[in-house]
């Protein structure tokens, strides 16, 4: 499966007529994708988590041979100052950090990238998420084994996407998320500012370059628009006040109208909660757009939904098909994250059910 997805993807890719549009006025919001012409683009959430260990540069080269329109990268700072692609500001979830480094927790048990050198960082392995010693995901990529995965920088990454995009002749994006970036100032570093230093010296500066920039810290997002003076395409994601995402950012007043019309005047996106903008309120298994996604496409900001997996649905979607099919026909998206982007593009582009 994955070589003749690599196969096809050699030929020209026409999901770029809907970045394109997304351009199409840089001093604006984003243009919506889906029409007549386009499909929601697909964003291969951290990777292929599905099947290989998330924010691998294995994952990325897989998500890229899927065909995934941008791919994700989670961004955290080491020690010295250098971007890695890591989905927790915490490694201890997802490598052998406790085994490598017994004594270097702080107090609450954790040990935090930001406490790690790069040098220190690259001899971690990287392993399935596990939660309470168990797989938080049954039935993927087993822990252990003979195979080392390594963190990547963000530097790494951008070459093997630079480097896919070359020998494929496909471009596929990139949708890079500022990690805390309030916990990582209170450590001393400014995470925005390093990070699209980087961007802009690989070529993403601008909304004509294929990116965008995301972060839940609607505070930060203001910063990096009004003070760092970015240009490029910007998302707020929005989550729950109870997951403690941005503990400073307020996201039941983001999820009113009020709140939607100021990110507006900010950002190009939004990137809420698959329960944000689908719910099956009638419990008769078809799914109801809620009034957050009429409301964003009304104010013209694109709706890019997180996160679709096919091994854990909502309560409503009897199979993954069914919740893709609501994504398109139902809440309108522009685009979606997803674990599993070889699954969604079958469906998208006219080969599933």
């Amino acid at each position: 499966m994955v070589l003749s997805s690599f196969a096809r993807a050699k030929r020209p890719a026409t999901i770029f007529a809907a970045i394109a549009a997304f351009a199409a006025a840089t001093a604006g919001p984003l243009q919506p994708a889906n029409s007549e012409e386009t499909r929601p683009v697909v964003i291969a959430h951290r990777g292929a988590p599905a099947y290989l260990p998330e924010h691998t540069l294995a994952g990325k080269a897989m998500a890229h041979a899927f065909g995934a329109d941008f791919i994700e990268q989670d961004v955290v700072l080491t020690k010295d100052g250098v971007p890695i692609v890591l989905h927790d500001i915490t490694l201890d979830a997802t490598t052998d950090v406790a085994s490598v480094f017994p004594d270097r927790a702080r107090e609450d048990g954790n040990h935090y990238a930001i406490d790690f050198t790069l040098e220190e960082i690259k001899r971690l392995s990287v392993m399935e998420r596990e939660r309470n010693g168990r797989p938080v995901f049954e039935g993927r990529y087993p822990r252990g084994g003979a195979t080392t995965f390594r963190i990547p920088t963000l530097q790494e990454e951008l070459d093997l996407i630079k480097g896919l995009n070359a020998s494929t002749g496909r471009t596929a994006g990139i949708y890079p998320e500022i990690k805390s970036p309030a916990f990582h100032r209170a450590e001393g570093q400014d995470i925005s500012r390093i990070v699209l230093k980087v961007l802009a010296e690989n070529g993403y500066s601008n909304k004509d370059d294929p990116f965008f920039l995301q972060s839940f810290d609607w505070n930060e997002v203001k910063r990096i628009r009004n003070e760092l003076g970015f240009e490029g395409r910007l998302v707020q994601l929005i989550g729950e006040n109870r997951w403690g995402l941005a503990p400073e950012v307020d996201f039941d007043h983001l999820k009113t109208a009020e709140g939607l019309e100021e990110i507006a005047g900010v950002a190009d996106g939004i990137g809420p909660w698959i329960g944000h903008v689908l719910d099956d309120r009638d419990a008769n298994g078809e799914a109801e757009a809620l009034e957050l996604a009429a409301i964003a496409q009304d104010l013209g900001l694109a709706i890019h939904a997180y996160t679709f997996r096919a091994d854990r649905l909502p309560e409503w979607a009897a199979s993954f098909d069914i919740l893709l099919k609501a994504a398109v026909e139902t809440a309108k998206l522009d685009g979606l994250f997803t674990d599993h982007a070889d699954v969604a593009l079958s469906f998208l582009n006219g080969n599933g059910e």
